[in-house]
């Protein structure tokens, strides 16, 4: 029914995005969502309908993405599945909250703003020392997590990524934890957040999207292929995590965070 095209790009997006997921205890939607866009408007969907495609697949593709990595994660780290589903509780309600105002409201001003904090927290990253646990300028308390989780998930829905870009950043430099262990209780906050703002896009897309084998904005086709892949790609991801040094971690979420700004700034196509 597609190009073949369509399909390799569909697999490539599995790998590269999967290995991120596990690696930096993202979903890997500021992969998932661009390529996919891209791929929509080649085979010829409408511009608006294929965005709100990418962002409602992109967490369908999340959640067992981020399960395969943080179960890899748990392996190798203690006390991170708790907090992790503490804080994903308020994820999921939050995400589908960002999810139904995707799908009512332009994004764009908000984009720019987020475009502008991420910037700052990449330089940040890529210039900051090596340390491990950093004394918290917040108590990781009841309060705390609620906030956060559903600051990150309303975020998560809204841009169609699983947020740990976000919730890394608050828990190394709000809340002392380290790199690696942020990353482990991401993994599995963002398996869990995913979940709401997926319900949210399949239902706003009920009888809408026009896209074929849909369930609201969620394309199958494209969850299947790129899932297939993105899933065991996770565990080799999150396997290279735990031999990385906490400074090259750090140098290479600063990259990414910082590519991820410039585009949501519109700087990089």
């Amino acid at each position: 029914m597609f190009a073949v095209e369509y399909y390799l790009g569909l697999i490539l997006i599995g790998i590269v995005a999967g290995f991120a997921s596990g690696l930096l205890g993202v979903g890997g939607g500021f992969l998932i969502v661009p390529f996919q866009y891209f791929l929509l408007k080649y085979i010829g969907v409408e511009p608006d309908l294929a965005l709100l495609i990418s962002f409602g697949t992109s967490l369908a593709i999340i959640i067992p993405t981020a399960i395969s990595g943080a179960y890899k994660h748990s392996q190798k780290l203690d006390n991170i599945v708790g907090p992790g589903i503490r804080l994903g509780i308020f994820g999921i309600l939050g995400s589908f909250i960002g999810g139904f105002v995707a799908s009512l409201a332009p994004s764009r001003i908000l984009e720019i703003i987020f475009g502008c904090l991420l910037f700052f927290i990449a330089i940040r990253n890529l210039l900051s020392r090596d340390k491990k646990e950093k004394e918290a300028r917040f108590d990781f308390n009841f309060l705390a997590i609620m906030l956060t989780g559903l600051f990150v998930g309303f975020f998560s829905g809204l841009l169609g990524i699983g947020g740990g870009i976000f919730l890394i950043v608050i828990l190394t430099m709000l809340l002392g934890f380290s790199m690696i262990r942020a990353i482990g209780i991401s993994s599995v906050f963002i398996s869990l957040t995913a979940i709401g703002g997926t319900l949210s896009y399949m239902i706003s897309g009920w009888g809408v999207n026009t896209f074929p084998f849909s369930i609201g904005y969620v394309s199958i086709v494209n969850f299947l292929l790129i899932a297939c892949f993105s899933v065991p790609l996770a565990q080799v991801g999150a396997k290279y995590a735990h031999k990385l040094p906490e400074k090259r971690l750090k140098q290479v979420f600063g990259v990414v965070v910082l590519y991820i700004a410039l585009k949501m700034l519109g700087i990089l196509p």
